[in-house]
């Protein structure tokens, strides 16, 4: 670079800083409260990255899913999820969204379809400068808080699909997403955030301990009744037959990516990031959701050997989901030590919940109902501890919204059963669901192990 040119750059690099110096140390109009539309842009930004955050989420949950089954499956956990999160997307926007927050009665929202913009905001959009002071006091952007709501139904879509993986006809799930996000969610979500009787008795629930994750437990729990075990999941004498990961690395990198997720999860549910309060809460809240998930791990870890007989991966893994759910229903406490606390039971509560599915013989392929609904139960009534929360309360929060969702979604999953059916045949479970629906398999060139069980069988005879 040419010596004049340099010595210009950094005598402007210089005064630039200077400046940024003075507008810190210097009282006055630079260290005054930023204006109402910059509060705007940052609550509505905030909605946004949260919002892409959460939805990557989804990404998690395919890679914990698709590793956690066998082979022959992987292709259509993937088409499931990718699924999924597009019927949760349509199906908020149609009318999800209406019955959850629009004119809430106490019960539910309104029965109307589609949702758009503000009249004020298609007004600024069409040239109308006088509408932005109207726009600007509603605090964010209309269509940035529909998306962050939205991404958060297609976390409690993504339980379900764990949990009955490897037998559940595709259409029957599907079907039962579209039910799921479009009405039981919504109702649940009017009750609390959309400021119905739950919320009127003072029901906590920061970011969704129950609303979003016990709603999504309990719904994977009437599912794996109703869909049944997998073909010989459990043998004869009653004793559980392993049914090992097909790729350990990459339930591990779902995890991490969940975790990732989750500060975006519990971090914008703050719902405001325009001052120094707003922006205070946040970083305790992000704190916090991580000093729980690593509790959450250690403790699942600590326990698994007098549960399961061994050092698990998997308790760890499921560990650090249980924590994470836990601290979700109160992260904005202030004495830190509570989130690993919670975080910690949250992992031993999943990992004695998971032990307990399997002497039900319920099959969980991804432990989603210890993890998410066990989990969440713990962290709703823990914020009795922790936040304030009224025992009473919370407690008739997490029945009520567990008596309703459990009891429609048996219901749905058993009219699914008598009219298109929910399980697929003997022979697609055997082959895999990846050659028989979708004539694709996740690993093409990989040898298929003969089953362990089989074998002994083949031997025998």
């Amino acid at each position: 670079m040419n010596p004049t040119i340099n010595l210009a750059v950094r005598r402007m690099g210089q005064g630039l800083f200077l400046a940024a110096v003075l507008l810190v140390a210097v009282p006055g109009e630079a260290a005054a409260a930023v204006s109402d539309e910059t509060q705007f842009v940052f609550n509505t930004f905030s909605f946004l990255v949260w919002g892409a955050l959460v939805m990557w989420m989804c990404a998690g949950f395919t890679m914990l899913e698709s590793g956690s089954v066998r082979t022959k499956n992987a292709s259509v956990i993937c088409l499931k999820n990718i699924g999924l999160y597009s019927i949760a997307g349509l199906a908020f926007y149609f009318i999800g969204y209406n019955l959850m927050y629009v004119d809430v009665s106490g019960w539910i929202g309104t029965v109307t379809f589609f949702y758009g913009p503000s009249a004020d905001e298609l007004a600024l959009l069409d040239g109308d400068e006088g509408a932005a002071e109207a726009v600007v006091s509603n605090g964010y952007s209309v269509m940035s808080d529909w998306f962050f709501q939205m991404v958060f139904v297609a976390t409690a879509a993504s339980i379900v699909s764990g949990a009955l993986a490897e037998r559940v006809k595709l259409w029957s799930f599907f079907a039962f997403i579209t039910v799921l996000t479009a009405i039981i969610y919504p109702i649940i979500g009017s009750w609390t955030w959309g400021g119905g009787w739950l919320a009127e008795m003072g029901f906590q629930d920061f970011a969704g301990s129950t609303i979003v994750h016990s709603t999504g437990g309990w719904a994977a729990l009437a599912g794996t009744i109703v869909v049944g075990a997998r073909r010989n999941k459990f043998r004869v004498d009653g004793s559980v037959k392993p049914t090992p990961p097909s790729n350990v690395p990459v339930v591990t990198l779902g995890v991490f990516i969940l975790w990732l997720g989750w500060f975006g999860f519990n971090g914008g549910s703050q719902l405001a990031l325009g001052g120094a309060v707003d922006a205070v809460a946040m970083s305790n809240v992000l704190v916090n959701t991580n000093l729980a998930a690593a509790a959450g791990v250690m403790a699942a870890i600590s326990t698994a050997r007098p549960i399961f007989g061994r050092l698990d991966l998997l308790a760890g893994l499921n560990g650090a989901i249980a924590g994470l759910v836990a601290i979700t229903a109160g992260p904005d406490l202030v004495d830190h030590y509570w989130a690993v606390i919670i975080g910690a039971v949250g992992g031993v509560v999943c990992t004695v919940g998971m032990k307990i599915m399997e002497l039900l013989k319920l099959d969980d392929v991804v432990g989603a109902v210890p993890a998410h609904l066990v989990a969440g139960v713990w962290g709703t009534l823990a914020v009795c501890i922790t936040s304030g929360g009224d025992f009473g309360v919370q407690l008739i929060g997490v029945l009520a919204i567990g008596a309703f969702v459990f009891g429609v979604s048996l219901l749905l999953w058993f009219v699914l059963q008598k009219t298109i059916g929910v399980r697929v045949n003997e022979t697609v479970e055997e082959i895999g669901q990846d050659s028989a629906e979708l004539g694709i398999e996740a690993y093409p060139e990989f040898v298929l192990m003969p089953d362990a069980d089989d074998v002994e069988e083949l031997r025998r005879s």
